[in-house]
């Protein structure tokens, strides 16, 4: 599909190619288990979380699938089981943007949450068989109306997501280049990556440029980047991993 992108002055048409999610079932109880292990559901009794279950859907896509794009109506909410999903936007020139990348158990179009009512972000997956919960936006109010807790968990949520927001264009404005990229680095070895002794192993399934988009840098500059920390063997990398030899000494 192809659609009108707006920004500021500059109109152009960005062309996407949508391959259609598949819907499949979900043992209840799996449902109840997933949303029970999410922070914002802590506080939610089980006639609550199975009121919840009864109203989500489950989805798998494959790689590259946009679950939604810029100007779409706003009507769900996302909760990852399963892959990586990127966040983000286009520039006027139609470059990508990438404001976050989404691991399990996180929830992403979630600024229907403080109000949006049409994306002003694309979501696409990043692996091929990306799994996650769909809930009608109207549904999740509905079971919001009265219950204190639930909107306090929301109001927590929304306010972390925003405090994200702002560490991230902080770093673009106080850091250099090559201080994001290795904090890319160390950020990502500390939330994914498998330890074996004073190594880690991150498998993140970005490309050169999509690691350039979040570090609000160039691809060249990655690269060039990863090049100085192999020659100085303080990291290893090929196309869909890293290996690093000692996070504490990446500097």
């Amino acid at each position: 599909m192809s659609f009108l992108w707006w920004s500021g002055t500059d109109t152009f048409v960005l062309s996407i190619y949508i391959i259609n999610t598949k819907t499949y079932l979900m043992d209840k109880q799996a449902k109840i288990n997933y949303l029970k292990s999410l922070p914002m559901f802590g506080s939610l009794n089980e006639t609550e979380l199975a009121q919840l279950a009864d109203t989500s859907h489950y989805q798998v896509a494959p790689r590259y699938h946009f679950v939604y794009v810029p100007d779409e109506a706003a009507e769900h909410l996302y909760f990852l089981t399963k892959g990586r999903i990127k966040t983000g936007t286009f520039s006027g020139e139609g470059r990508e943007i990438i404001k976050e990348i989404i691991a399990p158990q996180m929830i992403f179009g979630d600024l229907t949450l403080a109000g949006e009512t049409c994306r002003s972000e694309f979501a696409q997956s990043l692996h091929d068989g990306a799994e996650f919960l769909v809930i009608k936006l109207k549904d999740f109010q509905q079971l919001m109306q009265g219950n204190q807790r639930l909107i306090f968990a929301c109001m927590a949520h929304i306010s972390q997501r925003l405090q994200r927001v702002e560490e991230r264009l902080a770093k673009l404005v106080v850091k250099d280049a090559r201080e994001r990229i290795i904090e890319f680095l160390q950020e990502t070895a500390t939330r994914e990556g498998r330890r074996v002794g004073f190594e880690t192993l991150v498998k993140h399934h970005l490309t050169q440029q999509e690691i350039a988009s979040l570090t609000g840098t160039s691809r060249q500059t990655v690269t060039s980047v990863f090049n100085e920390l192999k020659r100085s063997n303080l990291i290893y990398f090929n196309r869909n991993s890293i290996l690093i030899r000692d996070v504490e000494k990446l500097a």
